[in-house]
């Protein structure tokens, strides 16, 4: 999935690497759900494919929203971590669950966890930003 970029649009740039549906979600689970691992990806709820996420992942590192290294904790797993770039996304992400909050059917318990970040305002967002930082760049 590479970028198109057929127009200088900063929206329309961000939509050309963020717009699919999957991108997002991989973001999500590495900012919320703390995954890492190319399996822990395939077992999201929204049933991925391997080739999908593949995709997907490669695109990311490209665009240098994430990295990839070898896993210290075992020598033929890849881990991956977001970027600075990654991390920024957290706004546009807790943005989105606020939305999805009050306008779609969402599960009561991810609900609440998307009002509380939006709740917290950009003091919240900072240290979860903060936090990120910590344990993805070092």
């Amino acid at each position: 999935m590479a970028t198109r970029e057929k127009s200088g649009c900063p929206i329309n740039l961000s939509l050309e690497l963020l717009g699919d549906r999957w991108t997002l979600l991989i973001i999500r689970d590495m900012i919320f759900a703390g995954k890492r691992h190319f399996r822990e990806f395939l077992q999201s709820d929204e049933g991925i494919s391997s080739r999908t996420l593949a995709e997907r992942l490669q695109t990311l590192q490209d665009e240098g929203i994430l990295t990839r290294g070898d896993d210290p904790t075992h020598a033929l797993k890849a881990i991956y971590r977001l970027t600075e770039a990654g991390i920024d996304l957290l706004p546009v992400l807790a943005t989105l669950g606020a939305w999805g909050s009050k306008h779609r059917k969402a599960e009561d318990k991810l609900a609440r966890i998307a009002d509380e970040l939006a709740a917290g305002g950009e003091p919240a967002l900072e240290r979860m930003k903060t936090a990120l930082r910590t344990e993805h760049i070092g």
